[in-house]
């Protein structure tokens, strides 16, 4: 039976939350998102103006902590530039696992969307500083493997605690990071082989 009217904002967006994560934000409707909530989908567009001011609502807190790094990120350089953004992204993504699970598979579409264009510049900013601002490849390769996999992971690993989750992926990271002051690896040489 459909209720006049949901008792708040947030229960819309909760609704919208699960929606989005079990088919998508391609995937789930506004009449999807009204049938959970119990409501007509005009109630739904009484709240957002349609399912992309939604998405934006939802994920607005994330995005303003990704900001507030990025921020803390500005002027910082080498080992310290990766241990912040190390730190930053995985508080950030253990934080908002639910919205990242949201975000699953789907991100490159998003952002598309005005409400996102600026994440991927962010999200550049801060690839490049857990690299520490090297152009070494294995540095800029481990960071992008870096912040896809803990995105990853977050969304995943559902039943892991969020102490322990950020325990473990702080620690891969700090593993994985390629310190900036660290000398370049050689290839081996016929001499090397030959010992």
């Amino acid at each position: 039976m459909v209720r006049a009217v949901p008792d708040t904002h947030g229960e819309i967006l909760a609704a919208a939350a699960r929606q989005f994560t079990v088919t998508g934000y391609r995937g789930t409707s506004l009449q999807d998102i009204a049938r959970e909530v119990g409501c007509s989908k005009a109630t739904v567009l009484y709240h957002f103006a349609n399912k992309e001011a939604l998405l934006a609502e939802l994920m607005a807190p994330a995005i303003e902590v990704l900001r507030s790094l990025d921020d803390q990120l500005n002027g910082l350089t080498g080992a310290a530039a990766q241990e912040v953004a190390a730190q930053g992204f995985v508080d950030l993504a253990v934080r908002f696992r639910q919205e990242i699970a949201v975000l699953r598979g789907e991100f490159p579409e998003l952002l598309c969307q005005p409400a996102f264009a600026h994440i991927q510049e962010i999200s550049d900013r801060l690839r490049d500083a857990l690299a520490g601002h090297s152009d070494r490849p294995a540095a800029r390769i481990a960071a992008l493997v870096l912040l896809a996999g803990i995105s990853e992971a977050c969304a995943e690993f559902a039943d892991i605690p969020d102490d322990e989750l950020r325990l473990a992926l702080l620690t891969l990271a700090r593993r994985a990071v390629e310190p900036v002051d660290a000398p370049l690896p050689h290839p081996p040489t016929t001499e090397d082989k030959d010992s």
